[in-house]
This record gives structure tokens, C-alpha cells and sequence, in this order.
């Protein structure tokens, strides 16, 4: 059994918005050199999230911030009164701080149209901490 962690450091340009970051876990799970096991993929925040989701074009990105945003509207809850973010504690709270891929043969265990997102609720931030937790043999 062997263990490799790391943490990608994410900076966000926008309030709400999904990030692609499927190559640089990609990478760490080349460089673990482990030919089976997880990648555990986990944000650091708690008003961010990690998704799992078709990447093949923008559209369905934007489709998950429209359907969030009109799920979970900003401005309404209680924790608003404290300092105006409780959509994003909510958003990701919902989405949830992580997710775990098998790899098979050295390589993601994702299908052709699946990739991994880190889900900004509350940016834009210059430092987003996201774990990357490979374990396996």
C-alpha cells in the first residue's frame, strides 16, 4: 500500500463558478506511480465544493451556477446578517467537499465525458486549498 499527498493551491476570478481541474489531479495520479487504488479530491472551505460532471463544453457548467443560483437564491438566510455569503455555505454544502475516483491501471477512473471541478461559491479568492489523496499499490 502506498500514500501520496499533496494540495493544489486555486486561484478564482469569479463569485460562482466551476473549474476544470481534472489534468492537474490527472497528474498527481501519474506521479504517485499507484496502479490501483482512489484519488480522493477534496476542497478545503467551506463555501467551495468538488463536482464530478460533463466537461465537454462550457454549457453544463453554467447550467449547474443557474440552477444553484435559482435553488439556493442569494441574500435571504439568516446567516446573511453575518457577513452576506450563506447561498455559498448552502451551494457547497450541497454539492459536498469531495469526491473519490478509482484508478485503474494508472489512470482515472473517469468515463469520456466526465471531469472534476472545483466549485467556487463565495470568490473570487487568490488561495483555494484543494487535498489530493492518492492511495493504492
Amino acid at each position: 500500500m502506498f500514500l501520496k499527498h499533496s494540495v493544489l493551491k486555486l486561484e478564482t476570478t469569479t463569485r460562482e463558478a466551476l473549474y476544470d481541474i481534472t489534468e492537474r489531479v490527472r497528474a498527481e495520479v501519474e506521479q504517485s506511480n499507484i496502479k490501483n487504488g482512489l484519488v480522493s479530491v477534496y476542497a478545503q472551505g467551506a463555501t467551495a465544493a468538488i463536482m464530478i460532471q460533463e466537461g465537454w463544453d462550457e454549457s453544463v457548467q453554467n447550467d449547474v451556477i443557474t440552477f444553484l443560483r435559482k435553488l439556493i437564491p442569494q441574500g435571504i438566510w439568516e446567516h446573511d446578517r453575518q457577513d452576506g455569503n450563506a447561498d455559498s455555505h448552502l451551494k457547497s454544502g450541497l454539492v459536498g467537499p469531495g469526491e473519490t475516483i478509482p484508478i485503474v491501471d494508472g489512470k482515472l477512473g473517469l468515463s469520456t465525458w466526465q471531469n472534476i471541478f472545483f466549485c467556487e461559491f463565495d470568490g473570487p479568492r487568490k488561495k483555494r486549498p484543494v487535498t489530493i489523496t492518492v492511495v493504492g499499490s
